[in-house]
């Protein structure tokens, strides 16, 4: 089936939307499990052939089985994001096994036990004590890994002239006041990302950017230490009372299915932000009034946060 495009009337973007996938290539980084798995699921199911990346070789290998035997054309690639060869090897396996790439999903992230405000109930490091590899772990995957993902992908999208979408995901840690590595990386995937909207947008391009700021997701964020790399100090565990804590908060989140059908509704209607968590909007206004009041920065009250959430909100 051809792919349709439509004009967009409210100039969110290029005016050019995709509504059909069928045949068309999405990469997707982070893909062995929690959202990045969803995507590739999800797009997967459009008739798109997906190329999963992750740095888990086995927890990799074992998804595409499914997938395949699920009859979806999928292939995988083990990526480590922090390297920009390693990323430019996945853009050439995936232009190889599939031809030209129409979705790219900057998705892959990693949050660290040393770093400041992870540890809810215990004290944790503030910014000038935590250790240069957590920085350079946690920055090399959440930022350094979406802007190679761009600086890579973008010239082939835009040598084919065919339209596609690019969507990078950052966290509702990029809205909020934040004292982490983590909250960091974020709030750089976020004006990254909006640099990147203009600039495909005033290159004439045919390719829409998102950035994806969700809340709670039911994901495995809070093992991610044990991918820690040992240049970088080598695999972590997180503290009882840390896993704890990420069970509460994450364990009760959005399913990473529904993360993705938001993001597929988002690509779309080419929208450039996606906030799957209404719940979170009072926290943003709160930031935003406390920048414009020349306030100290405003204080997120995650207490109150898990109750509008056992209260029915998307949180």
């Amino acid at each position: 089936m051809a792919s349709i495009f439509t004009v967009d009337r409210f100039g969110s973007g290029t005016g050019i939307v995709m509504r059909n996938f069928e045949g068309k290539t999405a990469v997707v980084t982070g893909a062995a499990s929690g959202m990045g798995l969803a995507f590739a699921e999800r797009f997967a199911a459009e008739g798109m052939n997906v190329v999963m990346a992750d740095v888990e070789e086995e927890a990799l290998a074992a998804e595409v089985r499914r997938l395949e035997q699920a009859e979806r054309n999928v292939i995988g690639a083990v990526v480590d994001t922090r390297s920009r060869g390693s990323v430019d090897a996945l853009r050439d396996r995936a232009i190889e096994a599939y031809g030209n790439v129409h979705l790219l999903f900057n998705n892959a992230g990693v949050a660290s036990r040393t770093d400041a405000g992870l540890g809810r109930g215990e004290r944790s490091l503030a910014v000038w004590e935590m250790p240069d590899e957590t920085w350079e772990w946690v920055m090399g995957v959440n930022f350094w890994g979406v802007l190679y993902g761009i600086q890579s992908f973008v010239p082939h999208m835009i040598e084919h002239g065919e339209p596609g979408h690019i969507v990078n995901t950052a966290s509702l840690a990029a809205l909020i006041p934040g004292a982490s590595a983590y909250s960091v990386s974020k709030h750089g995937v976020l004006t990254l990302t909006e640099g990147l909207h203009f600039h495909l947008r005033d290159r004439g391009t045919k390719i829409g950017a998102s950035v994806l700021c969700p809340g709670f997701v039911n994901t495995k964020i809070a093992l991610a230490g044990r991918n820690r790399p040992d240049d970088l100090g080598g695999p972590e565990e997180a503290t009882e009372e840390q896993l704890a804590g990420a069970s509460v908060a994450l364990g009760g989140g959005m399913a990473p299915s529904d993360v993705a059908e938001q993001v597929y509704e988002a690509v779309v209607e080419e929208r450039a932000y996606i906030l799957p968590h209404p719940g979170w909007d009072e926290v943003i206004r709160g930031r935003i009034e406390a920048v414009l009041d020349r306030r100290a920065p405003y204080t997120v009250d995650f207490e109150a946060l898990l109750q509008k959430r056992a209260e029915g909100e998307l949180v």
